[in-house]
């Protein structure tokens, strides 16, 4: 067959491979993505947790370098309500670091909370970690600048400072988790959501994880618990990880088992991800001005 020939049927044969790689991106590779987050307000979002009260809202906050406040939002990632509270008087900003924010039960009965998380600490030399809850607001489902009242407890280590990024909330026992961040493995805690206004407790560790891959990468990042307490997530860098609880089986007995690896888009500086109020999906975001907000089903639907 001459060169010419070999070139009139190889032309083709490439554009039919490109034009389909091409369609496979666009169509079946599609990335899920519901929206973007829509203010330079929010640009090193560290945390996403859904409302309780308010339908289609979800809570967002950056981490370090942001004043005391967090917002809420749409999934398309409409900016909602701003929400400033006092923090931390010693703080220069009023607060240090938050990575991490949840919704959940309280000490008020039928009542929901959220709870922002002022968990990180790069240098592992803060005496205590603080956790704010708030008494969620109708009002935060408008279009809106607000101030909030905190209830602030403090809260130390068992076995000195860590770096933490991932705090969930389990409403079935009613505990606080904290999952940290650095090691080749990483430690799981907890402390009672009874509290009283500036409380210094201490956690109680209650197990480790082990999770394969390249340090900074298998780093964790975020944590959620479904609002009926029976799905957990923990999101790396790169990977998403899930398990399903069993009948009278605490979270971190749970956490101990091998975990399933759920879809995820690897994004610019993923540090958050939240259950939907039903649990049959869930949201990451990014640090980063205008980073988009990619939904994913969970295999519990």
């Amino acid at each position: 067959m001459s060169r010419k020939k070999k070139l009139q049927i190889l032309v083709p044969v490439v554009m039919l491979l490109f034009i389909g790689a091409y369609a496979k991106h666009r169509l079946l590779d599609k990335k899920p993505i519901s929206g973007t987050l829509s203010s330079k307000l929010m640009d090193e979002t560290s945390g996403i947790a859904a409302s309780s009260i308010n339908p289609d809202v979800y809570y967002v906050h950056n981490d370090s370098g942001d004043t005391s406040r967090f917002f809420s939002i749409n999934p398309e990632g409409k900016l909602k309500a701003t929400i400033y509270f006092k923090g931390d008087k010693k703080a220069k900003l009023g607060v240090y670091d938050c990575e991490d924010i949840a919704v959940g039960p309280g000490p008020q009965k039928g009542k929901s909370f959220v709870y922002l998380g002022d968990i990180g600490d790069n240098r592992q030399d803060r005496k205590y970690i603080t956790v704010y809850r708030f008494l969620e607001n109708p009002l935060w489902s408008k279009d809106t600048t607000t101030r909030a009242v905190p209830v602030a407890v403090n809260l130390k280590y068992p076995d000195g400072p860590k770096d933490a990024e991932a705090m969930m909330i389990d409403p079935v026992e009613k505990l606080l988790y904290i999952v940290s961040k650095r090691g080749d493995t990483v430690a799981v805690y907890t402390s009672p959501l009874s509290y009283k206004a500036n409380d210094t407790l201490t956690l109680t560790r209650r197990t480790k994880l082990f999770f394969a891959g390249f340090k900074g990468f298998k780093w964790i990042t975020a944590g959620d618990i479904s609002k009926d307490g029976q799905q957990i997530l923990l999101k790396s860098y790169e990977k998403v990880y899930y398990w399903q609880r069993q009948p009278n089986e605490h979270i971190w007995d749970a956490m101990a088992r091998k975990p399933k690896e759920l879809p995820y888009t690897v994004e610019k500086q993923g540090e958050a991800i939240g259950f939907t109020p039903d649990g049959k999906g869930y949201y990451t975001t990014s640090e980063g001005v205008f980073s988009p907000i990619y939904y994913y089903d969970s295999p519990k639907k």
